[in-house]
Formats: structure tokens, sequence, C-alpha cells
């Protein structure tokens, strides 16, 4: 009688270190953060002369917001950021696109980044900056 009630008891406590463990698993999983879906990307010729129009292409999309924008953004010399252009606002799942036509001014190198943006609604006056691409770089000449 001994020897059958220490197995009863080893037995339930592996079940229920068993089941501990998997709970603990279940909710180790259910916390980790969830991450958004996305990409963004930027073209632009390497070489340009004073004078000549060249384009910035800027594409992106994140599964982050309900609608995105995509904005494309230019620094040349020690300046800082400026924004040059944005797109139109469309839906998530669309890729969100700009393209820019600039007339190269000065010599230098320019550079250019797109950033794409989350929107709660179309009029939304408060966009939240999702994704920036990496640079891409004009020589003018």
């Amino acid at each position: 009688m001994t020897r059958t009630k220490r197995t009863v008891t080893k037995t339930q406590g592996r079940r229920a270190a068993v089941i501990g463990a998997l709970g603990l698993a279940a909710v180790t999983l259910a916390a980790a953060p969830a991450f958004a879906k996305g990409s963004v990307d930027i073209s632009a010729q390497r070489t340009a002369h004073v004078g000549e129009t060249y384009k910035v292409t800027g594409r992106g999309n994140d599964d982050a917001a309900p609608y995105l924008r995509i904005c494309l953004e230019a620094r040349g010399g020690q300046k800082g950021w400026q924004q040059i252009s944005c797109g139109h606002v469309v839906t998530a799942g669309t890729d969100a696109q700009d393209v820019a036509h600039i007339k190269a001014a000065h010599h230098g190198i320019v550079e250019y980044r797109a950033v794409v943006y989350g929107l709660t609604g179309p009029t939304d006056r408060h966009p939240v900056r999702e994704r920036t691409s990496g640079l891409a770089t004009v020589s003018v000449r």
C-alpha cells in the first residue's frame, strides 16, 4: 500500500510540474511584443550636373497603422534634414510612394531618405514616424 501511494504522489508531482511549465511558456509567449512588418526603399541616380533635373523615388509599407504616407527628405552640406515632398495617404496593405523631380542647383553631395508615417485616419494631423530608409546619395557636378 505504501509503494502505490508513493508512485501516485510522484506521478502527480511530475504532472503538476509539466502543467506549470506549459503555463509559464504560454504566458511568456503571450507577453512577447509583436513586431510590425514593413519596409521602405529609396532610389535616385548617383550623379547629376548643375541645372539638370533628376528623379528621387521613395516606396514603403507598414502594417502598424491603418493609413500610411511617405515623405522624402534631403540634406546637403552641413544642413539638417528638410522635407521636400510627400505622397498621398494610402490604406495599410498598399505601398505608399512619392516621386520628386529635383533640379540640381549647386555643386556638392546631396543625401536623400524616405520616411513612412503612420496615420490613424486619412486626415490625421499628427502622423507617427514608423520607418526610415537608408540614404541615397547624389553627387552634383
